[in-house]
């Protein structure tokens, strides 16, 4: 199976650096990623999916994989990259080391009365952006921020982690302002419909064992779910997304179908079953049709 990482695995180099917020129990670190050990760098090289959400700031030269994308930083480049707890990655370091800050925290870090929903910060949408190339006033900006992190979460100020948290939210919207076309979609009635088809959608993932199956894998069984009927839920996607309900399903579906085909030892019948196909033929075929690839081919390119 696909690797699970936890937030004290990641930063083991620096373990004093994890902190738990007392107000919901949630685990929160800032880390600055000169100060990373041999051991930490070799883990992250490692695909794998994290318990947490992350955001890096990093200068060097590395490459960034994640799914079947990847993304190269240049030495002398600097990039702000956004990772979840869905989709597994790896860096590729090229030099001893890369510079840089992380900050992490995990999903517990956000209190449950927040008025704060995670489906809004479209930085940590698999579907949007998550790569950010930023310029020197860009990259100056967000050290600050990283630095204010690092000074605070040592502190003994009583309210430190509400500050922190005002810092992590900062470096969000300062990102999406980047983005204004992602960050400034109106709340319409498809909007917030849309939300809550890909919290459904994004609930049954990741697939951790063979036993472990996929259920709503058609617009029918989301639709009777939300209590909309299709149609509506079809044209309030695609308005949207500008993507069919099926065409959103079937991507995330295949989409763990080649991490799985990858990053997993399971026999191509036990990853059919957990991806809800009710033959293997059936997920072959549709994975041939997505993908222009067979199941058994892309394990043998390997």
């Amino acid at each position: 199976m696909i690797q699970q990482q936890s937030l004290a695995d990641y930063s083991s180099s620096a373990p004093e650096a994890v902190k738990t917020d007392k107000r919901v129990g949630g685990n929160f670190a800032a880390i600055k990623l000169d100060e990373f050990s041999a051991e930490s760098i070799e883990a992250s090289s490692i695909y794998s999916r994290k318990d947490f959400y992350k955001i890096t700031l990093a200068t060097g030269h590395a490459t960034f994989r994640s799914m079947n994308k990847e993304y190269h930083i240049r030495p002398g480049e600097c990039a702000l990259i956004f990772t979840n707890q869905e989709v597994p990655y790896r860096w590729e370091v090229h030099t001893e080391k890369c510079s840089g800050y992380s900050c992490m925290f995990t999903e517990d870090f956000i209190p449950s009365q927040s008025y704060l929903r995670r489906s809004d910060w479209t930085v940590f949408d698999s579907n949007s952006q998550s790569v950010f190339p930023l310029d020197k006033a860009q990259k100056d900006f967000f050290t600050n921020l990283f630095l204010k992190m690092i000074f605070e979460q040592e502190s003994s100020y009583r309210y430190k982690y509400d500050l922190l948290l005002l810092y992590v939210l900062e470096c969000i919207h300062a990102t999406m302002k980047m983005e204004p076309e992602q960050g400034a979609q109106e709340h319409t009635a498809s909007t917030r419909l849309y939300e809550s088809f890909k919290m459904l959608l994004a609930d049954q993932f990741p697939i951790v064992t063979p036993s472990q199956r996929v259920n709503l894998r058609t617009a029918q069984a989301f639709a009777d779910r939300l209590a909309v009927h299709t149609n509506h839920l079809n044209r309030s996607l695609k308005a949207v997304t500008g993507y069919t309900t099926k065409k959103l399903i079937t991507e995330r579906i295949m989409q763990e179908a080649h991490a799985l085909l990858l990053y997993s030892d399971w026999t191509i019948s036990q990853i059919s079953y957990s991806l809800g196909f009710d033959e293997p033929t059936h997920f072959t075929q549709a994975f041939r049709l997505h993908t222009g690839k067979t199941p058994t081919g892309v394990r043998q390119n390997v």
